[in-house]
């Protein structure tokens, strides 16, 4: 990845958030968030393997990456599993050789009070939204090392800073990996690897809206919210563009919000 000699006059900003030439990984590419990154990251530049759960969807993902003059792997995957997300790994690397962007967008949300909650959601939780993106992380972060550098982004949540109600494995995995990332950027900035974290607010996807929509449970929220609205899926994408670009270079370990305010007031 460029350092800072890479960010002196001559280039434009164009150049400064391409990504051309790059190879990124990005779980959750089937759909929300994780689709809209895959297509804003191929409308950059960048080949990728996109993992998700579901084939029909990855054979879709990859015909608008390719449609881009773009690669796509598709790779079928279950990150809840070790095993599973060690065969992926595998094949991606076995695709790429090495990677330059990690993109950690896979994530359940297994709503239910305390009181209600079981382990067995716990634990599913857990290893989809925290232990995956440490083990990806694990096998990624040497060949970025080799080659100089690389870019490992994580989409957490605003509920991983703040609490709200029924969300407490949820909020317990998004804070665990907003540490995560500080402690992958600690341990591997000397290697020129940046690792920043995303903190969305609801973004409207169709699951988003399908849960949101109805305004007895989304208009509370709205209240709360001084900007009024929830996001879209592309302005996640935009941000982790900028994350995965040069133009990011200096930032690292960040926790960025991307909520309307929620957590400022």
């Amino acid at each position: 990845m460029p350092d800072a000699s890479d960010q002196e006059a001559g280039t434009t900003w164009v150049d400064r958030f391409s990504l051309n030439g790059k190879k990124a990984v990005v779980t959750g590419a089937t759909k929300g968030i994780g689709n809209e990154i895959c297509r804003v990251f191929a409308e950059a530049g960048a080949d990728i393997v996109a993992m998700g759960r579901d084939q029909a969807g990855l054979s879709a993902v990859c015909e608008v990456i390719e449609a881009r003059g773009r690669r796509c792997l598709g790779v079928k995957a279950d990150l809840a599993s070790i095993e599973g997300v060690d065969e992926a790994a595998s094949l991606a690397l076995d695709y790429f050789g090495s990677v330059d962007i990690l993109v950690n967008s896979a994530g359940v949300a297994l709503v239910a009070p305390l009181l209600e909650a079981s382990v067995e959601d716990w634990d599913r939780t857990m290893a989809i939204n925290l232990r995956a993106p440490f083990l990806l992380g694990k096998a990624f972060a040497p060949g970025m090392i080799a080659q100089g550098g690389g870019k490992i982004i994580n989409i957490s949540s605003q509920t991983g800073v703040i609490a709200l109600p029924e969300h407490a494995a949820y909020a317990s995995s998004k804070g665990g990996l907003n540490a995560l990332t500080k402690s992958m950027m600690v341990e591997w900035a000397p290697h020129n690897i940046q690792v920043n974290a995303i903190c969305p607010t609801i973004i409207l996807t169709p699951m988003g809206r399908e849960v949101w929509g109805d305004p007895a449970k989304g208009q509370p929220m709205l209240d709360r919210t001084p900007l009024g609205r929830f996001g879209e899926p592309v302005e996640v994408a935009d941000l982790a563009l900028y994350m995965a670009s040069p133009a990011s270079d200096l930032m690292n370990g960040a926790i960025v919000m991307l909520e309307g305010g929620f957590t400022a007031v």
